[in-house]
């Protein structure tokens, strides 16, 4: 089940990877701060993948997909409600790639945020079974 969310995260991660770097040279053009952020998000979401799939037993990149993956969601509620200053201060209309996106990115942090629970126990476990090794000798 672990190797299950593991692969969750991966996908999620690379396909929102691609998604916000095909849309990366559009958003250059509306502002450069919109486009810099979308190349921020490729850039750490391809960086996530690579975590996950190369060190999966760490806490560390799931702790940082689930992080990027709400700031990702929060960003883009921001950007059709009010428009995230600095970066893209205009309010976006709300279109079907960028919901399929929030779908994936939401699978991605629920898949995240289960994975540090899971990871989180078995590490707890295994520290109990060497403290009591430890004990017993």
């Amino acid at each position: 089940m672990t190797r299950l969310r593991q692969d969750v995260v991966i996908l999620a991660c690379a396909i929102s990877a691609g998604i916000h770097a095909a849309l990366a040279p559009d958003h250059f053009h509306e502002a450069t701060g919109a486009g810099l952020g979308f190349v921020v998000a490729t850039v750490l979401l391809a960086a996530l993948a690579v975590a996950v799939t190369f060190w999966p037993d760490h806490l560390h990149a799931p702790k940082l997909a689930a992080l990027v993956f709400a700031g990702l969601i929060v960003s883009y509620g921001l950007a059709i409600t009010t428009g995230v200053p600095v970066l893209h201060p205009d309010v976006e209309p709300v279109d079907g790639l960028a919901l399929f996106t929030k779908a994936v990115e939401i699978a991605g942090l629920l898949a995240s945020l289960s994975l540090l629970t899971s990871i989180e126990r078995s590490s707890t476990w295994a520290s109990q079974l060497l403290r009591a090794r430890s004990l017993s000798h």
